[in-house]
């Protein structure tokens, strides 16, 4: 964990017409030559994700779009992918050379309201168009735009307070989200249950087991890492009861045996489906899964795209499982990385990772996506739970969750 992970930083998108200065002001914003830069309109073609430090922002995620006026078949093509990038942007940057806006840019403005993204005016190239003292005032009121700066990419002028109105416009909880510091008292004792097998990378933690023992020590807690043999001794061998067993969903009746009545158990992936999504609409889609039949469809997607091991969670593991509570076969399809199937009403239902590996607002996005097309969600941790028959004792950190699980018995 030396850096940041590209899930939780974050995520600002440039938007404007072809050749309006996006790329040259990442190259201002960040003091390095990291977008190509061109006079010929269209240089940019698919967004392009950059990790990047921003002072006094921090960690973020800069993303370069496509200009959206871009022109025939192939444009049209690239002016979706662009727009497509609204479903993990927490804040975007409306790049203009003018300060009346066009149809361009009042699109993108209402598409933004329409996902309470704030927005600022980017009016560029100051240095080559006479901006008025008014100008700013002028293209903030007829967007609406939460604030519109003035800026020069060649000359830096304005990039100051660019980025001043960049931290006074960042979503208010985009950097103050906690995966579990909320459920624990500082000095408690938390325990975690990580299980060595074949898809553990050699020599060191998965992504949303370091985090959250991260999280147990800014919170001044204790965190206690054994593997699923060893978490009875553990417990046994402690002055007193840990507040909290979180354990990796494929072990998790071993966890829910050897912990003991009073000791809150729930999973990492759990965890991550309240920390990057909507845990109360996941555990809805439980109820989906306990009716499952034979040959229904059903779409098994991840956001990353790691290595598939011979016993891999996704592909095998989940599937199997799936078969046995079931009793026979199911049309399962799988995706992976950025892509999101569009046919989602195809399915009975969708099972998704953790999201340890994409921010919140695309995962949020995701569960909209699912909404709309009237199909239920649930993710990993809370289908394991289920399939095993203890979804009640995983939500034990979440006893208003727990009271609506009556309602599917």
């Amino acid at each position: 964990m030396q850096d940041t992970p590209r899930g939780n930083r974050l995520h600002i998108a440039l938007f404007g017409k072809r050749n309006a200065g996006k790329s040259s002001l990442i190259n201002a914003l960040t003091n390095q030559s990291i977008a190509i830069v061109s006079k010929v309109a269209g240089t940019t073609t698919d967004p392009v994700y950059k990790a990047m430090e921003i002072l006094p922002l921090g960690p973020v995620v800069i993303i370069d779009t496509a200009g959206l006026d871009d022109t025939g078949e192939l444009g049209q093509l690239r002016i979706e992918k662009s727009l497509d990038v609204l479903k993990k942007t927490d804040m975007a940057l409306l790049i203009m050379d003018s300060a009346i806006p066009g149809d361009f840019e009042l699109d993108i403005a209402r598409r933004c309201k329409e996902k309470e993204i704030p927005f600022i005016a980017v009016l560029t190239k100051s240095d080559e168009n006479q901006f008025s003292p008014s100008d700013a005032d002028i293209a903030k009121n007829q967007l609406s735009a939460n604030a519109a700066v003035v800026v020069s990419s060649l000359t830096r002028s304005g990039i100051a307070d660019l980025k001043i109105a960049m931290v006074r416009n960042a979503p208010a909880r985009w950097d103050s989200q906690t995966i579990v510091g909320d459920l624990i008292d500082p000095g408690d004792i938390a325990v975690l249950v990580v299980p060595i097998d074949l898809a553990a990378p050699a020599g060191r933690l998965i992504l949303p087991q370091v985090q959250i023992i991260r999280d147990i020590l800014d919170h001044d807690a204790m965190a206690f890492t054994v593997k699923e043999r060893e978490l009875k001794e553990c417990i046994a061998s402690l002055s007193r009861k840990p507040k909290i067993v979180i354990t990796d969903s494929q072990v998790f009746l071993k966890a829910d045996a050897d912990t003991p009545p009073g000791v809150l158990l729930t999973s990492f992936s759990i965890l991550f489906a309240r920390y990057k999504g909507d845990l109360e609409t996941l555990v809805a889609g439980a109820k989906t899964l306990q009716r499952l039949k034979p040959g229904d469809k059903v779409l098994i997607s991840e956001a990353c795209t790691h290595h598939k091991v011979e016993d891999d969670i996704g592909t095998v593991k989940i599937p199997r499982w799936l078969r046995q509570h079931v009793g026979g076969e199911l049309a399962i399809d799988w995706s992976s990385g950025f892509s999101f199937p569009s046919n989602l009403s195809d399915y009975k239902l969708v099972i998704h990772c953790g999201a340890c590996m994409i921010n919140r607002r695309e995962m949020l996005a995701r569960i909209v996506e699912a909404q709309q097309a009237g199909v239920p969600i649930v993710n990993y941790g809370v289908a394991i739970a289920t399939l095993m028959g203890i979804l009640k004792r995983a939500l034990s950190p979440f006893p208003l969750l727990q009271e609506t699980l009556d309602d599917m018995d």
